[in-house]
């Protein structure tokens, strides 16, 4: 199998371009070479934010119905060739073939919403003579673009989180450039390629290939870059708020995602949704259930029922539509989870299910009794690894949910509405999900977390308002009387 796009290409400023470096992409199940794709130089970012400061002008040239029409041109382009992007995405990642249709019809609607939020970006009348010195005044705001934005994107949602950086920031008339994950950079490409059919003016986007110490640092420094978005790891996302320097930042980082079951929840579908929240993508999610909290009278048929849903799923080839999950990304990252594991084990942790590696493949995990102190139990796993604790207060399990430094979605299962509101004001999230996992998502609501989870909000409108600046505008109207 093949995956169908140029070969050894990438997309600078509107041209597709071939250089000697090349990167490799594997297939992380067998880590077979799918393609190849271009390393970027540090001339070619130059050259890119150069071409970008005229994309900006363009971009922000272009009229509403047009941006529309791009974007839209642009989703149907994917939705008719929605297995070749599916295929791309298992290939090149770690979700199965399932998952990976799943992303490309978020990405469709991810593109879509993005179009029909571009009618959306106005401003607002200001009543200036509230005050006295007002009078006589008749004024608004307005929003426009902010000029160029760097886009840095993971590898767990190749086509999708690449999107909910492009679609706001075309629909918003900026300049874009993208620097996709060196491990799955051709979703991205696929993605360019889309507007480039739909007739998206050059110089406005750009997906550069390359590795990050190369080029990323130009981008996130560079003074003409007025805005970074990154999606990623928190000690990337703390660098780049360190050499940022003035210039908006969006950033979403790690999680380790709570969800409380109460002993009035219905068991079944709090099974079925934190097993799936757990394990989607091989557990490398960031909204991904890692710590549940089962009220003490339920716990053993929680956890009955959690571990022999748990064992129902089919591990193996990606491509197949039987296969409930695939491999973690690299062998490294299986590695280690392996390792976060062991340790937690060894301080006293008890395994029901899984523990098993197998190359890059990990199985679906189960423990028990986490010591506090253990690593698996205070920073992200990102992997398929859930921790289960019980409790006897909904105070205590709010406590419990709260107590790491990170602060991005949270889920809770209950039937008791005051219970429910507890917690929506007592966790300290950028969302909670109310008898859902803490996985359970929209690309139109708005995404982000607190605390160490990141800065800023995605979400097509959200992000729109973050790559737009506001101008003020007044009037002093002299009347003649």
């Amino acid at each position: 199998m093949t995956t169908q796009m140029i070969s050894r290409e990438m997309f600078l400023a509107g041209k597709w371009v071939k250089r000697e470096r090349i990167i490799e992409v594997r297939d992380p199940q067998d880590n077979s070479i799918i393609h190849t794709v271009p390393a970027a130089s540090a001339e070619d970012m130059l050259q890119c934010i150069e071409e970008a400061k005229e994309g900006a002008k363009i971009a922000a040239n272009l009229p509403m119905h047009k941006r529309m029409e791009i974007i839209n041109k642009a989703a149907n382009y994917i939705e008719e060739h929605h297995e070749q992007f599916a295929r791309t995405i298992s290939r090149e990642g770690s979700k199965t073939i399932r998952e990976a249709t799943k992303e490309v019809k978020r990405c469709i609607q991810t593109l879509r919403i993005s179009a029909e939020e571009t009618r959306r970006i106005h401003g607002e009348t200001i009543p200036f003579d509230q005050v006295p010195e007002g009078e006589n005044r008749i004024g608004y705001y307005e929003r426009f673009p902010i000029g160029i934005i760097g886009a840095i994107t993971p590898f767990n949602d190749p086509l999708n989180l690449v999107a909910h950086k492009v679609g706001p920031a075309i629909a918003s008339g900026n300049a874009i450039i993208v620097k996709p994950s060196t491990v799955t950079p051709l979703s991205a490409l696929l993605l360019a390629e889309a507007f480039s059919v739909a007739g998206l003016p050059p110089k406005i986007l750009s997906v550069l290939t390359g590795y990050g110490n190369e080029i990323g640092d130009i981008l996130v420094k560079h003074p003409a870059v007025r805005m970074i978005s990154f999606t990623g790891g928190l000690q990337a996302g703390e660098e780049i708020a360190r050499k940022a320097g003035l210039k908006k930042l969006s950033l979403e980082l790690g999680s380790n995602s709570p969800v409380i079951v109460l002993e009035d929840a219905d068991i079944n579908q709090a099974v079925e949704s934190t097993v799936s929240g757990a394990f989607w993508a091989a557990g490398q999610n960031c909204l991904g259930v890692q710590r549940v909290y089962i009220h003490e009278s339920i716990i053993k048929d929680f956890q009955e029922k959690f571990v022999a849903r748990t064992k129902q799923y089919r591990i193996g080839d990606k491509q197949s539509m039987l296969t409930d999950m695939g491999p973690l990304i690299t062998e490294k990252e299986a590695i280690r989870v392996e390792k976060m594991v062991d340790e937690a084990i060894q301080k006293g942790a008890v395994i029901l299910t899984g523990g098993k590696r197998n190359g890059a493949f990990y199985s679906p995990t189960v423990l028990t009794n986490v010591p506090k102190d253990c690593m698996i139990s205070k920073e992200e796993i990102f992997g398929p690894v859930v921790l289960l604790y019980p409790f006897n207060e909904l105070e205590t399990a709010i406590q419990q949910s709260n107590a790491v430094d990170y602060g991005l979605q949270a889920g809770i299962f209950t039937n008791d509405v005051r219970k429910a509101f507890k917690a929506i004001a007592k966790m300290n999230v950028g969302g909670i999900m109310i008898n859902d996992s803490s996985d359970f998502r929209i690309d139109a609501m708005p995404f982000g977390g607190v605390k160490k989870s990141g800065l800023g909000r995605e979400g097509i409108k959200f992000a729109i308002d973050e790559m737009t600046e506001l101008k003020v505008v007044c009037f002093h109207l002299a009347y003649n009387e």
